[in-house]
């Protein structure tokens, strides 16, 4: 097992698995919308999602899934670039799909609490805890999500036909691209 930052770590193979199966299962708008693609899967899960564009204040976390009785919210960042913002909702979207539920009471009341007051500033401070109490992830689930998310953004630049690389194109960039391509998009008409 490799050692250092758990983000450097190779993920396993049940893990790629289990986040290509995830990203097979979805389909995305050609052209792809994020709104349209969030309708979309709100429909399928029969749950409403909202996306939240907030203002984040440095060092806050850069996306946030949050879900409560009514519906489930992402909290994204309106203030990056439309490629960043597009991640983010695809990780958090990975969260969703993968049906993590995150855990209890494993985040800190007070970073709630500023967060809360940074993010949402129309919520009550209550409701705030109680939601993002329970949305700390494990590492392998946000590893799992943070896949999803890089293997759904591949497909929504992926040309809509498959494409052989050149002849002269180096075996490990054609390995390279076998982790991410090799399926075909699902696509809504």
């Amino acid at each position: 097992m490799a050692t250092g930052a758990p983000w450097r770590r190779r993920p396993s193979r049940a893990l790629w698995k289990r986040a290509r199966e995830v990203a097979d299962s979805v389909t995305l708008p050609e052209p792809f919308d994020a709104e349209a693609f969030v309708a979309g899967l709100a429909r399928q899960r029969g749950r409403p999602i909202e996306l939240m564009p907030v203002r984040a204040p440095e060092g806050a976390p850069c996306g946030l899934l949050m879900s409560t009785e009514r519906a489930d919210y992402i909290l994204y960042p309106a203030d990056t670039t439309a490629l960043h913002r597009r991640h983010i909702l695809l990780h958090e979207v990975g969260h969703l799909l993968c049906g993590h539920a995150g855990t209890v009471g494993g985040a800190d009341g007070v970073a709630i609490d500023a967060a809360g007051r940074q993010l949402m500033p129309n919520l009550s401070p209550e409701l705030v805890r109680r939601v993002l109490g329970r949305t700390t992830y494990t590492e392998v689930e946000e590893r799992e999500a943070e896949l999803v998310a890089s293997l759904l953004a591949q497909r929504v630049v992926r040309p809509a036909e498959p494409r052989e690389p050149a002849t002269d194109v180096p075996d490990g960039v054609r390995r390279f691209d076998s982790l991410f391509g090799g399926r075909a998009r699902r696509r809504t008409p």
